[in-house]
């Protein structure tokens, strides 16, 4: 098992969740956030008269799910391919290996806890 973690765009989430559940892929938690990266954020122009301003955390949604080894992959095709915009700031994706899940309510461990 593997933890698939993605930070994304906050516009991006519907169309990386429902490529998702399409695949099959439903058990998602998601996590407003802000964040910034290789870019250091954006800088704004002000009003006129006023000088520009940077905002340096910008906001991006995570994701965190857990698949079986077999569906990491697909996993990862799927939140490039539904997120991607091809702008600076499209995100990064980031998989942990998980040692063991476990059902609270059947107390089912492993893959099939999933």
């Amino acid at each position: 098992m593997q933890k698939v973690e993605a930070i994304i765009r906050p516009d991006r989430l519907n169309h990386v969740k429902d490529a998702l559940a399409d695949a099959g892929l439903v058990g998602i938690n998601v996590t407003q956030v802000t964040g910034r990266g290789a870019q250091r954020g954006i800088e704004i122009g002000g009003p006129r008269g006023v000088g520009s301003y940077v905002v340096d955390m910008l906001p991006k949604v995570k994701l965190e799910m857990v698949v079986a080894d077999s569906d990491v992959e697909r996993s990862i095709e799927i939140i490039i391919e539904s997120g991607r915009t091809g702008n600076i700031g499209d995100g990064k994706i980031f998989i942990i290996p998980v040692s063991d899940a476990i059902r609270i309510r059947t107390g089912e461990r492993g893959d099939i806890a999933l």
